[in-house]
């Protein structure tokens, strides 16, 4: 998602005269500007996952080099020894041995340097820790950061409910820009699940930030004023409600059209987005007006949950994706749709052709967002077709 991240930061920027954004990078994106403007993209960014501040970069040979890096930080600047820290290494062809002694001589650097100057150091905790210092190995380069965000960004604050394989917020907000959809541009999710995709699109309607509710690392930093942070969320400046929706949700579980509108409901959204329960296969557009719909289909056993445990697997997502392609031909022309999968062998089921497919990672898991273009008259040239017995 660099690509869609250094496109949002660059719309942050226009509100800083400071805020630069540079390179991209594998996983992240380069800006420079004042810590003001951290706070800003801890605010507005809907796609980062964290907003990292570099300390200090070195070519380095072994894990002394680290430890002498690490050490000659003013850590005590930032926080103090009664904050609680955690250290997280990530490595790139790093001819280092172990991450693990690396993590530990990085811990080591920040509590002897506090230790010197204190005759204290600060404790560890992995689990909720004030503040988190990560590093970063290539094959030559070790660079250390201090985490502005805290928790991920992608908790958005907001979400109490998630059903068996919910996405991540940051990821369906990179998906909603990837695909080009803008407020006022009709949405539809036809499999909206937990509604992460309907929360996200909504709070963009609405003008929410994605901060708006929730606390941040750089909150308890050395003398943090509070005056401008609230400054800058008391600026923000809400659109207008919309009068006609232009968002819209199905599900085939009632369970999940309940949990998408508390969902809904908790993320701040004011205005009406409708929900049906009904089989994504049976949908029709919720528009005159042709839009865009995205969704994140199940795959494997997420099918079979509530369909016929008594077919082979296969066998029902293939019946699953073959009808759902009918649908899509017949009810959605002029309609662009994506689908955001694992299961690479979609178009196929589904026997559409993808205008084009964008890889993503979710997790571990390697993904495609394949876009259909469904033009008007698509289902009379295919009836058209001569057929062959």
């Amino acid at each position: 998602m660099e690509a869609a991240l250094a496109e949002e930061l660059g719309e942050i920027a226009q509100q800083s005269p400071t805020l630069k954004v540079h390179n991209q990078v594998p996983g992240g994106v380069h800006c420079s500007g004042d810590l003001y403007d951290a706070y800003r993209v801890n605010l507005h960014s809907r796609i980062a996952s964290r907003v990292l501040m570099r300390m200090a970069v070195i070519g380095y040979q072994n894990e002394n080099d680290i430890y002498d890096l690490v050490l000659a930080q003013p850590w005590e600047d930032w926080f103090t020894y009664d904050h609680t820290i955690r250290v997280d290494v990530t490595a790139v062809k790093s001819p280092l041995k172990s991450l693990e002694f690396t993590t530990l001589k990085i811990k080591d650097a920040i509590c002897d340097r506090f230790r010197d100057q204190f005759n204290k150091r600060p404790s560890v905790n992995t689990r909720e820790p004030d503040m988190r210092i990560v590093g970063f190995l290539d094959a030559r380069q070790f660079t250390i950061y201090l985490d502005t965000s805290g928790e991920a960004l992608f908790k958005r604050g907001w979400r109490e409910e998630t059903g068996d394989a919910p996405l991540r917020e940051n990821l369906a907000a990179g998906l909603l820009r990837v695909s080009g959809w803008k407020p006022g541009v009709p949405l539809f999710d036809p499999m909206c699940g937990s509604g992460t995709i309907l929360c996200e699109a909504a709070q963009m309607v609405q003008g929410i930030p994605p901060g708006a509710r929730r606390r941040f690392a750089f909150e308890a930093f050395n003398g943090f004023d509070p005056a401008p942070w609230q400054a800058m969320k008391a600026a923000i400046k809400p659109n207008p409600l919309p009068a006609t929706p232009t968002i819209f949700g199905s599900d085939i579980s009632g369970d999940m059209v309940a949990m998408a509108r508390h969902n809904l409901r908790c993320a701040g959204v004011l205005f009406e987005v409708p929900l049906k329960q009904i089989e994504a296969q049976e949908v029709k557009a919720p528009t005159e007006q042709p839009g865009i719909l995205l969704t994140n289909p199940p795959y494997g056993e997420r099918i079979g949950v509530r369909g016929d445990s008594t077919l082979p697997e296969d066998e029902l997502a293939v019946s699953f994706y073959s009808a759902l392609g009918t649908t899509l031909k017949q009810r959605f022309a002029g309609w662009t749709v994506f689908l955001f999968t694992a299961d690479l062998k979609l178009p196929r089921m589904l026997r559409l052709k993808e205008a084009r497919k964008t890889p993503f990672f979710n997790g571990a898991l390697e993904c495609r967002l394949f876009r259909f273009d469904m033009v008007a008259g698509y289902n009379r040239r295919e009836e058209a077709k001569p057929k062959t017995e």
